[in-house]
Formats: structure tokens, sequence, C-alpha cells
């Protein structure tokens, strides 16, 4: 026995011995995780809060590596700013992060430029920061961008941005690339307040689209519960839009959901005016479960709720809630003289009261080179007001409106016109199933300039609201089962829910069978629908 112990026991010895030998001259160990505190010390390794550096600027001066994070104190302020370049990052699976340890949000202060600015590189978390600007110098930059300007081809990998709070720059939140560039995948945007800012709550934009080679620079952009909010627009800038809340321009596979737009573009005076939510020169976006108002223009465009823009495609505005903006609630809108907008669909949305300053807009508005387009199960209300909108627009211009349907939409006006068009054909814009309701005032539809006081008339002088040989389409009251259309966003929605006996109930074209579109399988509020559904964008409650 004593033989086996000592036969284990040396050889043990011997490896300790070897072990202390070779960490002799071992190098220190990999630090992975850095602290930035107002007590600390940038002569420090900054591998504990007990060792933080001081400064943003000794943080803006390491190079991050892949899994490396940077974490500054909660509730303490911090006067700089924070780079990332291409040498530093880059790793989707392994990203580098940016956050707060401790209580609270630790707070950047931008003394100039951006507040966090990261170049030709991703794989990048930004976390729980609150970014300050405010000075001449941030109304320039952005407080958190990603730009890319590489031009071999590569999509830059991950961008992570959630629970940031951002005011006082150009932009709160803009992921761009430049000329002849690819910019950024897998990018997600959450939780995020972004207001204060002079142009945009948050932008998206890349090279200049071309119609004939489509090409967009970021891919799977998703945007959910961001607040945007009370970003005024820039009044001295007289050539581009400005004053939006959440715009996404160059995407394909976007997303915005659950997010808000309001109080934006109060200041805005350019010819064309800011959006609460809208995307351009992208394909394949979809904004659902949003809503939007109170969003304005000092000029005399645009304001409104939600917009699909130039060169949109195959992308779907759905189950939204726009009220009082000043411009269009829901916009679908190309002044090129292209087939680049085509393949949207508009559907189970809410439009109360828009078109508050600009009678010329409406609650749902198709203009210019649009085709394609599915527009049904939306409720339109427009009350007796001292404005005078239509609900509805067709607008004619470069190029026009081509194989636009409007299927099952409850449409509500009070003394306004519940439809104003140019004049179309059938071939171009054919209105089938909707429901069209004088709360006050007079029945009235324009089309092609004339006016016609009954939906008889219209119908047989346009060929509209028919199904073949079928004369369709109605004026009933929808009967809507609450008194109020006030409060907050869901009291506004909830008002416009039908009674369990109104006529609309249940009595919506079956777009399935009739047309092979399939309306998905709920309402606005979530319901599931029942048969061919109710007109317009709520079914009764059950």
């Amino acid at each position: 026995m004593l033989v086996l112990a000592l036969a284990v026991f040396f050889p043990l010895v011997a490896h300790v011995l070897e072990l202390r030998s070779s960490n002799r001259g071992a190098a220190p160990p990999v630090i992975h995780t850095f602290h930035v505190s107002p007590t600390g010390d940038d002569a420090r390794d900054g591998s504990s809060p007990a060792t933080a550096w001081r400064s943003l600027d000794k943080a803006a001066a390491f190079a991050f590596k892949p899994g490396n994070k940077l974490l500054l104190e909660g509730g303490a302020h911090f006067r700089g700013s924070l780079t990332f370049g291409s040498g530093e990052a880059g790793d989707a699976a392994n990203p580098v992060v940016v956050s707060t340890y401790g209580a609270g949000r630790a707070t950047i202060e931008a003394a100039g430029g951006a507040g966090i600015r990261v170049h030709n590189t991703a794989g990048i978390e930004i976390r729980d920061l609150v970014i300050v600007g405010g000075g001449a110098d941030n109304r320039t930059t952005a407080g958190i961008e990603f730009y890319s300007d590489v031009t071999d081809g590569r999509t830059l990998d991950h961008v992570d941005i959630t629970g940031v709070e951002v005011s006082g720059f150009k932009n709160g939140i803009q992921i761009a690339a430049g000329p002849k560039s690819t910019g950024f995948r897998g990018v997600r945007i959450r939780a995020a307040n972004l207001h204060g800012n002079t142009e945009n709550g948050l932008i998206s934009f890349g090279p200049r689209f071309d119609a004939a080679a489509p090409r967009y620079a970021h891919e799977d952009v998703v945007v959910s519960e961001v607040e945007a909010h009370h970003n005024p627009g820039d009044p001295t800038n007289h050539f581009s839009n400005t004053g939006s809340g959440i715009a996404l321009g160059s995407v394909r596979g976007g997303r915005i959901e659950r997010s808000s737009a309001h109080d934006n573009g109060s200041s805005a005076a350019a010819p064309e005016g800011p959006v609460g939510m809208w995307t351009w020169d992208s394909t394949a976006v979809v904004m659902e479960r949003n809503v939007s108002f109170r969003n304005h223009t000092a000029g005399q465009k645009d304001g409104g709720g939600f917009d699909m823009d130039q060169n949109v495609s195959s992308s779907v505005l759905q189950y939204n809630l726009s009220y009082d903006n000043d411009g269009a609630g829901y916009l679908l809108y190309s002044g090129q003289s292209n087939a680049a907008h085509t393949d949207n669909v508009v559907r189970f949305n809410i439009s109360i009261n828009d078109a508050r300053k600009l009678p010329e807009y409406a609650g749902i508005h198709l203009a210019g080179s649009v085709n394609n387009a599915e527009v049904y199960h939306n409720t339109v209300v427009m009350e007796a007001k001292d404005w005078a909108p239509a609900a509805i627009r067709l607008q004619k211009y470069f190029g026009g409106l081509s194989n636009v349907v409007l299927r099952n939409n409850l449409v509500v006006s009070g003394g306004t016109n519940l439809v104003l068009a140019d004049e179309f054909s059938t071939a171009d814009v054919l209105l089938q199933g909707n429901n069209f309701f004088a709360e006050s005032g007079s029945w009235a539809v324009s089309w092609a300039g004339t006016s016609y006081v009954n939906l008889e008339d219209w119908r047989a002088a346009t060929g509209q609201e028919r199904l073949g040989a079928r004369v369709g389409g109605s004026s009933a009251d929808p009967r809507f089962g609450r008194a109020g259309r006030s409060g907050s966003p869901a009291q506004r929605a909830k008002a416009l829910t039908p009674r369990r006996d109104s006529p609309l109930a249940g009595r919506a074209l079956n777009l399935r069978s009739l047309f092979d579109v399939d309306p998905g399988p709920v309402d606005f509020l979530g319901r599931p629908l029942v048969g061919a559904g109710t007109v317009g964008a709520i079914q009764p409650a059950a």
C-alpha cells in the first residue's frame, strides 16, 4: 500500500512544480469586461468596478474584440463619445456589448458629434443607456449611428439597440450606408424612447434607388416597442423632409411593430413633409400594431400617420391606429414614373379624424404611380368638424393608379366626401363590398368631377360597387357599440366596434372564396375572423 501511495504522490508533486515553473513567465489573464466610473482612473485596467476607467476617451481609444463588454456606472453621467471602427467587434455570434452596471442607466452627454458611432463593423449590442446631445455640433449627427461605406459586397451582421433614450441630435438613431455601399442586417431596435431630435427619431437609408436594378442596403430590420415623439423637424431645411418619428429607407425585409409616433414634425417646413411612420425605397416591410397620432407639418405636404412612399413593394400595413394627424392617415404614394410601387396591402387599420390641417389628404389616400394595391377591412371615420377632408381619396398623376382594389372597408363621414376620386376605370380602381355611411350631413361621393348623393346613382354611373351582374356595397349605419372616440388609443379603437345587431356583421365579401385573398386570422382587436367577417376593421364582440 505504501508503494502505491508513493507512486501516486510523487507524480502529483512533480506536476505541481512543473505548473509553478511554467506560470512564472505567463501572460496576465485576458480581460473581457471593462468598467467606466466617474470615480475611476484611466491608468487602471478597468476589469472591475473597483479598478474602473474614468473617461469615455479611454474607452474610445481601446480596440474592443468580439465578446468584450463595456459597462458604464448606472446613474452616472459621462461627457464624451464612443466610437467603434472596422478593426473592432465584427462577430455576430459573439458581440461586443455596451451597457450599464449597478443601479439605473448611465447617461452619455455627447460633447460634439454622435453619442455612439459605429463605422464599418457590426456584432455590437447597445443596451440601457441615456444619450443626450443638444449642442450645435450634435445637430449634424445622430445619437446612435451605424454607418457603412464598404463596397466589397459584405453586409455587416448583428446590430442590437435596446432600452435606450436618445434626445438632442439631428437623428436619434441612424442606420446608414453610403453611395455604392452595403449596409447592415440583423438589426434589432427595441424599447427605445426617441424625442427632441431635430430631423427624425429613427431613420435608415442607403444608396440611391434604381428601379431597373433594385438593391437595398439593409436586411432583416425589426423595430419594436419604440416611442418616437416630439421630434420637431428642421425649420431651416427647405429642401427635404424632416420631423418624422420612424422612417425606414433602403430595407429588404423589415418590421415596425407595437411602436408609437406622436407629436412629431411641428417645425418641418420643406415642400415634402414628415410622417409619423413610413418606408420608402424598400421591399417586404410590415408595419403592424402601431399607433401614430398628432403628427404635424409646418409646410403644406404630408404630416400624416403612416406612409408607403416611393418604390415600396410587397409590403403590408395592418392592425394600426392613426388619428388627429395633419395629413393622411394611410398614404400610398409614388411620384416616380416607374412601376416599383407595387404589390402592397393595407388591411385592418383604423383612421379617425386625420387630415386635420391639410384637407387635400384623406383617411386613406392613394396617389401617383401605385400598382397592384389591395386595401381591405379598414375603418375610416371623419367626424363633422371645421375641416372637410374626404374619408378616402384616389388621385391620378405620374402614371396614375393601376389594379387597385378596395374591399370590405367601413367609411363614415360627417358632412365630408366619403370618397373623392379622379377619373378611373374599374380596371384601374375597383371598389367592392364597402360600406359608406353619412353619420351626419349629406351622403356624398365625388368621382371624376361629378358629385353623387346616393350609392345607387354613383354605382350606375361608374360601375363601382358591383360584383359581376350583382350590385354591391352598402350605406348602412354600422351601429357602433360605444359613444365617444376620445381617450387612450385603445378606447378610441374600441369605440368603433359594431354591435352584434349591426347590419354589417358577417356581411363582408368572402375574400378567400371570391378573390383567392387570405385576409389573415384576426381583426384589428385580435378577434378571430368568423366566416367572411364583418365590413370594417373590427368584428362585433361575441
